[in-house]
């Protein structure tokens, strides 16, 4: 095609197109005044005004919508996420993007969304098949050494990844397998991307990323393919895909999932410093428990020594208390009746009484008495009183 080159003068500038596109949309009086049906895929209430996206899932098409200020309280239904809805108002153009939208001033609810039931269907079907189960869950590796990204090479998010893992860890390694993360090119990118990382088998854990966006942008993320890829893998998968309000099906099927690529890497890689300040806080409190337990020895060793100076003295009292053993041990003897009688002695007692005999005056002629001896007793009767 041969294009006439015109003088520079002649050519639009970019305002003045912005400017005759706008006036051609506002002097269309069919878009001025217009119903739209179409499904709820994000929404989001900002003081200024309510601001939501229209999509039709059979077309792939949306239209951004904002409700301005004091009209959202005039709205028969509120526009949530998944239903869907039949709008009313006018479409304008938005000048410092050059994108066009709808200012809505009434909306009515027509029911559940066509995309929101599939996406349904799609979870409940998965989850069925177990790639949902907490129990096939992978555990994170402590201290990775070798660490996969999957992104976007021109997102906001590798940068992120990249300096938030070089802080925390420098001498970590990095291996890149980039991916489209947006529209009906990303599943197939996606899944690709993480084949590569499995062929090349050399990463420990693997970092699915996106940074936020528009629910319609994040939903290749709700892609069975992408799903049944991370579910696939045989090292972890961490997904931080940039949303807060929705989990994706990457998340459930994920071993673990935040919220941003950020929180992800810092999940992944433990911080050097922080490790470091930890290593010295645990140094102190051994060195200082080791400090108590010398301290507790040295003075037991005190305490054993002082005992053992005290030995000589305790000696010598010992020796006293044994010589006055020996000879409470000798009186008791002495004073043992057994041993009386063993020396000829006999111990005389009234057979009726009992009563010991000590005196010629308590014996009476023909008396029983009773003679116990050393070794065994006798019988006796009183015939003579001298």
């Amino acid at each position: 095609m041969i294009v006439t080159p015109l003088p520079w003068t002649e050519a639009f500038s970019v305002g003045g197109l912005t400017d005759y596109l706008k006036l051609s949309l506002e002097a269309e009086e069919q878009l001025q005044h217009c119903w739209i049906w179409g499904e709820v895929t994000s929404c989001k209430d900002h003081p200024s005004g309510l601001f939501f996206t229209l999509t039709d899932p059979e077309q792939a098409a949306a239209i951004q919508c904002v409700v301005w200020g004091g009209l959202r309280q005039h709205l028969q239904a509120w526009p949530r996420l998944g239903t869907q809805v039949v709008v009313f108002g006018s479409l304008g153009l938005y000048p410092k993007r050059s994108t066009y939208q709808l200012k809505v001033v009434q909306v009515r609810t027509v029911g559940a969304g066509l995309q929101a039931h599939r996406l349904q269907q799609l979870r409940s079907r998965l989850a069925a098949e177990g790639l949902f189960d907490p129990l096939s869950k992978r555990k994170i590796p402590a201290n990775p050494q070798i660490i996969a990204v999957v992104t976007s090479p021109t997102a906001a998010a590798w940068g992120d990844i990249q300096r938030t893992l070089h802080q925390r860890q420098p001498n970590v390694q990095v291996l890149f397998s980039p991916a489209i993360v947006q529209g009906e090119q990303a599943p197939d990118a996606i899944a690709q991307a993480l084949a590569r990382i499995e062929r090349d088998d050399r990463a420990q854990v693997i970092l699915l990323a996106r940074g936020g966006g528009a629910t319609e942008d994040l939903a290749c993320f709700n892609d069975e393919r992408v799903v049944r890829a991370i579910f696939d893998c045989q090292r972890p998968v961490v997904t931080g895909i940039g949303h807060e309000q929705d989990q994706s099906l990457a998340d459930l099927v994920a071993d673990v999932a935040v919220h941003t690529p950020t929180a992800a890497a810092e999940l992944i890689v433990p911080d050097a410093q922080q490790r470091y300040r930890e290593h010295v806080q645990r140094k102190t409190q051994l060195v200082r428990g080791l400090a108590r337990q010398l301290a507790q020895a040295q003075a037991d060793l005190t305490a054993y020594q002082g005992r053992l100076r005290s030995l000589s003295t305790q000696a010598r009292s010992l020796t006293i208390a044994r010589t006055r053993q020996q000879l409470l041990e000798a009186k008791l003897r002495s004073l043992d009746p057994q041993a009386v009688l063993r020396r000829g002695y006999a111990l005389v007692q009234a057979a009726d009484s009992a009563q010991t005999i000590t005196h010629r005056q308590q014996l009476e002629l023909g008396q029983t008495l009773n003679i116990k001896l050393a070794h065994g007793q006798a019988t006796v009767k009183v015939e003579s009183i001298g």
